[in-house]
């Protein structure tokens, strides 16, 4: 299956908290968009990872993304290597994707910075043909594949965007998706340990950025995004 979008995340959630509206609104257009979590999140302090591939499926069911799959590198100690970058071009070269979203360059998680340049790098080394990967079960070698865009979700911290999407309207899709990690984030009839994204202000500082960067840019919502290189338009009238 060819995909328009492939977005990936160091864990479950990553996608939908950065990029949750963008996704929502992406599909809504008719775009093929699909989730690729690079680890099932085993060291969250809540839940387990039993619980978040449940709760990732519902997710990706909210969003209407056309695939999720799951890398399942270990969390909190997978590495940016040969090995881990190989299996991420797999990944590349079997949905083919225009535009890759992965996670924000410098955060407060280590698994977040880690698998932005992992992923980041992947794509590159998908373009050249002399890297041969097939995939478990198949019997072809996969074609080279260079996604023609890069772009970061902007995560816990507050970096400077270099562009905003207007997500006016895909708000609500992005919250419910969100929530339904109900292990991870607020719920005041849960026993579990507090973390810093379990606390209502989480969720409320979520809806908060959006309107915030919304206010900047002269719409109700929006997400950041940060480059890897400068964004081309072909004239003045493409800048909204």
């Amino acid at each position: 299956m060819k995909l328009d979008i492939l977005v990936f995340g160091a864990h479950p959630d990553d996608a939908e908290l950065g990029a949750g509206g963008t996704i929502a609104k992406e599909v809504a257009r008719g775009k093929k968009v699909g989730i690729i979590d690079l680890t099932r999140g085993e060291l969250g302090t809540r839940g387990s990872a039993e619980i978040r591939d449940k709760e990732a499926e519902k997710a990706a069911n909210i969003l209407g993304v056309s695939v999720r799959e799951n890398m399942e590198f270990a969390d909190g100690f997978f590495v940016n290597d040969k090995k881990h970058q190989m299996e991420v071009i797999k990944m590349i070269r079997k949905y083919c994707p225009e535009i890759v979203l992965c996670n924000a360059i410098d955060d407060r998680h280590i698994d977040h910075p880690k698998g932005s340049r992992l992923v980041s790098d992947a794509c590159f080394l998908s373009g050249l043909v002399k890297i041969d990967t097939i995939l478990a079960g198949e019997d072809q070698w996969q074609e080279a594949w260079r996604p023609k865009k890069v772009y970061h979700y902007i995560q816990w911290k507050n970096l400077e965007p270099d562009f905003a999407v207007d997500v006016s309207g895909f708000i609500t899709k992005k919250t419910e998706s969100i929530l339904a990690y109900s292990s991870q984030f607020f719920d005041p009839k849960s026993d579990e340990p507090e973390t810093p994204i379990s606390s209502k202000n989480f969720i409320d500082s979520v809806n908060y950025r959006a309107r915030d960067l919304g206010r900047l840019i002269g719409v109700e919502h929006a997400e950041g995004f940060t480059v890897e290189r400068i964004p081309t338009v072909d004239n003045l009238d493409d800048l909204i």
